[in-house]
């Protein structure tokens, strides 16, 4: 057993000595671009757990809902009630595409939150933004990809983090991020007829 012990004892040395000479090389920041795309679930619930770290950390930040209407979710209700100081809340859609069916009015609703979006990243108070489902807007071709792209290379502010939700995410957005995450579909119990729930989805 003290062989043993012994054995594990350094293997552990070896993975810390080349763990901390790797960290040791990692001296940058800068605020990132993150994307979490793919079919799987837990895009935004990602998302909003970075959220909820800022505000623990007393850092300034702010969520945009591109898609998602006005329906009560558990991070929009607890943010708006408890947090409203630290963190802005935008729903700026009106519900999913299939719902609406009305794409001038879907146009209006997804320029109208980027300009909201624009104006939070803008702020340099703002240590993070989410754009939630911004992908599905870009993807239905609500914004222009390049105006995007363009805009968080040139005008987001050095520090700030923006993450970017949905699926489908475009290449040139990927190709910008600095962080990309795609949420692979393993299994859903949708599939099973089961709807979405309380505290699971929303």
């Amino acid at each position: 057993m003290t062989d043993d012990t012994d054995r594990h004892a350094m293997k552990m040395a070896k993975k810390k000595a080349a763990r901390d000479k790797i960290m040791a090389t990692k001296t940058d920041e800068k605020g990132l671009i993150i994307v979490h795309t793919g079919k799987g679930k837990g895009k935004s619930s990602a998302a909003f757990g970075m959220i909820f770290r800022c505000i623990a950390h007393e850092m300034q930040c702010a969520v945009v809902q591109f898609i998602k209407g006005g329906m009560s979710t558990g991070e929009r209700d607890l943010i708006l009630e408890r947090f409203s100081d630290v963190c802005q809340f935008h729903t700026m859609g009106e519900g999913f595409t299939w719902e609406t069916q009305d794409r001038t009015r879907d146009t209006e609703m997804a320029q109208a939150a980027w300009e909201k979006a624009k104006e939070l990243i803008r702020d340099p108070e703002n240590r993070m933004v989410l754009l939630d489902e911004i992908n599905i807007a870009l993807r239905y071709e609500y914004l222009d990809i390049r105006e995007v792209v363009t805009f968080l290379r040139e005008e987001k502010p050095r520090m700030t983090h923006v993450v970017l939700t949905g699926r489908n995410a475009h290449e040139d957005l990927i190709e910008a991020a600095d962080l990309v995450t795609e949420m692979e579909l393993v299994k859903h119990p949708f599939r099973s007829g089961i709807k979405a729930q309380i505290g699971v989805e929303f």
